[in-house]
Formats: structure tokens, C-alpha cells, sequence
């Protein structure tokens, strides 16, 4: 079987290439906010209703890419969103006002959201047909290409436009979306051989109960995918209003956190073997909780650094745990409902952030990150015995 086994392979490589360049394009986006909002002249809670397009963007096509995943398959729907997803990028420093800034974002997130959901459902096949678990080394890769992306942002800042940067993403991301989606479109989507079947647990029927234990494990991703969406969204723009650190200087902290990140999500399924669910997400989200509190209100630059470092590694496996335990109890209904919830995260947190920044301050509004991540900790151990139900977690 060495043309199929071969297939597989290229086929992981191929992914792990898009998971790594969806986050390096995001990064990339991140690290410039700060410049596209001094360029419109936004307010914190104009630039946080801009945001929202982001994330308003990417829920309003979930249900529709995983139409389109089941008619034409994943391999192409991610294809053609990451080719979305490099044009998009290049037209935020396009726009003078918030409103059109918030409209072009709306673009954006639509072919973020579209693309997230493509290729992790042709990750999900793909580990299927390699029976073993591989899910968190495409997290790791995400979270590595924004490590990258925004450590490049920060080495540019000074010295390219908020235009031409971003342009240069749109370039690289059309290239590697070229070489990449070559192996996609080649090689089909594989088939879950039959043995897997005998080996997954039969999720429960879809009752109140379930529903309402899916919805609460939603609860966790969404505490978690608040917390990514604040740091993604507000960690620079802290670090340069608040701490008065260079534009460089303040896209490291971005970078930072996905370091923390990546680190955590390649140390998951040892976390998990050690700990288990319910002490991972435990954990997890008291770490979280600490590291935003020391990230939001250190004095200096260092200390916030540390700080979302800290948080990187609290977070880390939280929306991964959340996920898998809502798909054991109600298969792809419980996934769904699941990501739907942990979407909300996303699409609160920037309004959410900004409001408070007017109302109060931007690093009394990050402490709502510390707040929501120690709410995931709590819930984690209040559904402790849901969580030990089902086959033990893997990878």
C-alpha cells in the first residue's frame, strides 16, 4: 500500500500548510490594528464594532461551508477560501472610517470562519483513516503561524506600511495556497476504515440532558475562544497605549502568546495522559485566569509579556477538551453546537473589550478575559463526572 500510505502523507503535510498559514495571515492582520486604527481614527468602541466583522463573518458561514464540505468536499472549499482568505487580508489599510473598516473585516471573517471549518473537517478524515490522533499537531501549527506571522509583523512595522505588509501576506498566502492546494485537489478526501467504527463510543441521542451537558462543555469554548480573540485583537494595542511600547515591541506580545501556545497544544495529549479532562481543564483555566490578571495589570512591558505567555499555556487545550467531550455525548451535533457557542466567544470579545475600554480602561477590560477563563475552570469541575463518561480522551 505504499501509493495510499504516500497519499496520506502528503496529504497531513498539505494541511498542516494551511492550518500554519491561516494563523500567519491572521497574525499578520493582528499586529497591525494598532496602525489601521490610528489610520480611520476609530475610538476603542468603534474600532470593537469594526472587529465584530471578524467574527460575525466566520459564524455566519459556518453552517454554510459545512453545506458546501458535504456537496464539493473539504479539500476544495479549502482551497478556495484560502485563496479568500489571501485576497481579504491586503483590504483593512484600504479603508479610512470604521464603518468601512467593519465591512471589509466582514470579508475577512468570512473566509476565516469558511476555511477553519473546511480544513478541520478534512483533518478530522484524515486522522480517521490514520487511527491515531494528530488533531493538536494541526492546532500546533495554527498557533506556530501566528507565532511566526505576528514576529514578522513586528520586525516590519517599522519599516513597511500597514498596505504593504499586508499585501505582502496576500502574496505569500496566494503562493502557498497554490503549492499546497495542489495535494488537496489531487488526493481524495480518505475514507474511515471500519475498524474505527468498533472503536469510537456511540454518542447519546440529542435529549434535554445532553443538550443541556453539550451546551454547558460550549460554555468552556466559549470562555476559551474569548480569551484568543482579546489577545489577538487588543494584546498590541495594550502593550503600545498602555505600557508606551514601540510598534515592534508591541507585536511581540501577540507572538508571545502563540509561542505559549503552540508549546501547549504540543504537550496536549501528554497533559492529557497526566492530568485527564477534568484536571486539564481545571487547570488550564486557573492558569489562564492568573496569566491575564499579570498580562492586563503589570506595570511593565516584561511582566505583561510574561503574562500572556502565561495565558497561552492556560488556554491552550481548553477549546480542544471543550470540543471532544460535546462530540463524545452527541457525535456531530455536539461538535457543532460546540464550535457555535465558542464562535459567540469570538464575537463578543472584541465589542465587549472595546465598550469597556471607553467605560473604564483597555487593562480593567482584559481582566474579563482573567474573569471568563477562571468561570471555565469552575464549569470544568462542576461537570467533572459528565467528563469521565465515554472513552478515555485521546492525544
Amino acid at each position: 500500500m505504499p501509493g495510499p500510505e504516500n497519499d496520506l502523507t502528503l496529504l497531513r503535510i498539505a494541511l498542516t500548510t494551511f492550518f500554519a498559514l491561516d494563523g500567519f495571515i491572521f497574525a499578520g492582520w493582528v499586529v497591525r490594528i494598532p496602525a489601521i486604527k490610528e489610520q480611520t481614527g476609530a475610538s476603542a468602541s468603534a474600532l470593537g464594532l469594526a472587529l465584530l466583522g471578524v467574527s460575525a463573518g466566520a459564524v455566519v458561514t459556518m453552517v454554510l461551508t459545512g453545506r458546501l464540505c458535504r456537496r464539493y468536499g473539504s479539500h476544495l472549499v479549502t482551497v478556495v477560501c484560502g485563496i479568500l482568505l489571501s485576497l481579504s487580508v491586503a483590504l483593512p489599510p484600504l479603508t479610512h472610517s470604521a464603518p468601512a473598516l467593519g465591512a471589509v473585516l466582514l470579508l475577512f471573517g468570512a473566509a476565516y470562519g469558511g476555511i477553519n471549518v473546511a480544513f478541520n473537517s478534512a483533518a478530522v478524515d484524515l486522522g480517521r483513516a490514520l487511527k491515531r490522533p494528530i488533531m493538536p499537531s494541526f492546532h500546533a501549527a495554527f498557533s506556530l503561524g501566528g507565532m511566526i506571522g505576528a514576529g514578522l509583523g513586528g520586525l516590519v512595522a517599522g519599516a513597511l506600511s500597514p498596505t504593504r505588509h499586508l499585501l505582502g501576506l496576500t502574496v505569500i498566502g496566494l503562493v502557498v495556497t497554490a503549492l499546497a492546494g495542489r495535494v488537496l485537489l489531487r488526493v481524495r478526501s480518505p475514507e474511515p476504515p471500519e475498524s474505527s467504527r468498533k472503536d469510537e463510543a456511540a454518542p447519546r441521542r440529542l435529549d434535554a440532558r445532553t443538550r443541556r451537558l453539550v451546551v454547558t462543555f460550549g460554555l468552556i469554548a466559549l470562555c476559551t475562544a474569548y480569551g484568543e480573540g482579546a489577545l489577538a485583537d487588543w494584546s498590541a494595542l495594550h502593550l503600545e497605549q498602555d505600557l508606551h511600547a514601540t510598534p515592534g515591541a508591541a507585536a511581540v506580545g501577540y507572538s508571545c502568546f502563540a509561542l505559549a501556545m503552540t508549546v501547549g497544544r504540543l504537550t496536549g495529549a501528554w497533559l492529557l495522559e497526566r492530568l485527564g479532562q477534568t484536571r486539564t481543564l481545571v487547570s488550564g483555566g486557573a492558569t489562564a485566569a492568573a496569566g491575564m490578571l499579570l498580562g492586563a495589570l503589570a506595570p511593565s512591558l516584561w511582566a505583561a509579556l510574561l503574562g500572556f505567555v502565561i495565558t497561552g499555556l492556560g488556554l491552550a487545550n481548553l477549546f480542544p477538551v471543550a470540543v471532544e467531550r460535546a462530540g463524545t455525548l452527541a457525535g456531530p451535533d455536539g461538535v457543532a453546537i460546540a464550535s457555535t457557542l465558542g464562535y459567540g466567544g469570538m464575537l463578543l470579545g472584541p465589542p465587549a473589550i472595546g465598550f469597556m475600554a471607553d467605560w473604564f480602561s483597555l487593562p480593567l477590560a482584559l481582566t474579563s478575559v482573567a474573569a471568563l477563563a477562571a468561570t471555565a475552570a469552575v464549569v470544568g469541575l462542576l461537570t467533572r463526572r459528565a467528563a469521565t463518561r465515554g472513552p478515555a480522551a485521546r492525544g
